[in-house]
């Protein structure tokens, strides 16, 4: 069956129009409900980030929840991951995260986790989407949910990062700048890092509802790059709206991206012994990173983009850690989902292990020029099946061999084409991937 709402990750769109409305939120909180519902807890969990629309759509949701028999426990402000893990450690039916991630203010999405902290199976999803067809009803008034408020959420996640970092590594003597987006880490990620011994310098920890991921954060690394040189500081970490993503910066002020803490904490992993198996990437990882782990002996597979898809190809396998270039980090032994400050947290130790800077820590890791062109898309005519399109596609991996490659996809939460092309020479690959960009902009 075909999702009519449901993305990659979750429901996504511009706040006021259809699906993110008041009135769609609470048919879905109804539906979710109906679903959801079933002897246990009767307890949801919804945690939003720092979107000034967050209010109205929880508040809808909680209202759906209600009619439909089960108890809305607000979080509050709340990192995705933190929700994920919540709603395990408090035996809820599921949690409900209000955020758009990385995208600016005036967007937003919902997105669900099962009760053992995982994204919600393809079947569910399916599941909510028929009730979405269905007339919404009301169960007897005492059958229905209430809402409390979770104080210690915060506290309680704070002490879960922490948590997995060894405790014979500190922090103490380090400087870090850490960039929480203007988003849902700001009250914490500065708090995990500060407890565990470092001076730590905050960035984008003011939010007022309309400056999320505004030229801060992992999708903006610019303004961190440049304060990390300036404070001279060890490092910088920069974490997404809704902390499932992280970026860092070493003291040079050189951006490491998401493959770069695959192969840091990969190669950690394997010189302790601890590495089981292999590691998951997508198609989007870059060649470099594949090319370095066959160096070090480790395989390395790819999946679909989305963490989600990462996620189902590390349990086929049986491996511990995967990600995204993008920076979704997931270390199946501490979290079920991309997690920034934990993922954060995983590269700080290796660098600790052996004393090393951050610079230092990705040594023998050699990227390929990798050039990513977006392109906005009406949605009236597919650029991935124009023949011109395709011919392009054709003639660049022709040009660049099998020391390169070209990926067009479609967005799972924007409404993008994405062309990449990776090759060993940067002039060469800008070029072709402006060439395919612009022919997908004529048929968009």
């Amino acid at each position: 069956m075909t999702r009519s709402y449901f993305g990659t990750d979750g429901i996504r769109g511009k706040v006021g129009e259809f699906p993110i409305t008041p009135d769609f939120a609470l048919k879905l909180g109804w539906a979710a409900g109906k679903v959801l519902a079933k002897q246990g807890t009767r307890k949801v969990l919804i945690g939003k980030d720092t979107r000034i629309s967050g209010y109205m759509l929880e508040s809808c949701l909680e209202a759906g929840l209600s009619a439909a028999g089960l108890t809305a426990s607000l979080l509050g402000p709340m990192p995705t991951p933190a929700v994920a893990y919540l709603t395990k450690t408090f035996r809820a039916e599921a949690g409900i995260v209000i955020s758009a991630s990385h995208n600016p203010f005036y967007d937003n999405g919902i997105k669900f986790f099962s009760n053992n902290g995982t994204k919600l199976p393809d079947e569910i999803e399916l599941a909510i989407e028929a009730e979405l067809e269905k007339p919404i009803t009301c169960v007897d008034s005492a059958e229905l949910g209430k809402a409390v408020r979770i104080t210690d959420a915060a506290g309680r996640y704070i002490e879960f990062c922490k948590s997995t970092f060894p405790t014979k590594y500190s922090l103490h003597g380090l400087k870090i700048v850490v960039d929480c987006a203007n988003g849902a880490t700001y009250h914490i990620a500065p708090n995990v890092f500060r407890e565990l011994g470092a001076e730590v310098i905050e960035m984008g920890c003011e939010p007022n509802g309309l400056n999320i991921n505004d030229q801060v954060g992992a999708t903006d690394t610019k303004a961190l790059a440049e304060r990390v040189v300036a404070e001279q500081a060890d490092l910088g970490i920069a974490l997404d709206g809704d902390g499932d993503r992280v970026m860092m910066v070493d003291h040079t002020g050189y951006v490491v991206d998401g493959d770069e803490i695959l192969y840091i904490v990969a190669r950690d992993e394997l010189r302790h012994g601890r590495l089981m198996g292999g590691v998951v990437g997508t198609k989007m990882s870059n060649f470099g990173l594949e090319v370095a782990f066959q160096t070090l002996g480790i395989p390395f597979a790819r999946a679909n983009v989305g963490d989600r898809y990462v996620m189902e190809l590390m349990r086929e396998k049986g491996w511990r850690l995967g990600g995204e270039n993008s920076g979704h980090i997931i270390f199946a032994e501490h979290v079920s989902t991309g997690d920034g400050i934990v993922a954060a947290l995983q590269v700080l130790a290796a660098m600790r292990s052996h004393d090393l800077s951050l610079k230092d820590t990705r040594k023998g890791l050699v990227m390929f020029p990798q050039v990513l062109v977006n392109v906005r898309f009406s949605g009236k005519e597919d650029p991935l099946t124009c023949d011109a399109v395709q011919a392009e596609v054709i003639n660049v991996e022709q040009a660049l061999g099998e020391r390169g490659r070209v990926l067009l996809r479609k967005s799972g939460t924007e409404p993008l084409i994405r062309v990449m092309v990776e090759g060993e020479d940067e002039a060469k690959v800008t070029r072709y991937a402006n060439s395919i960009a612009e022919l997908v902009k004529q048929v968009s």
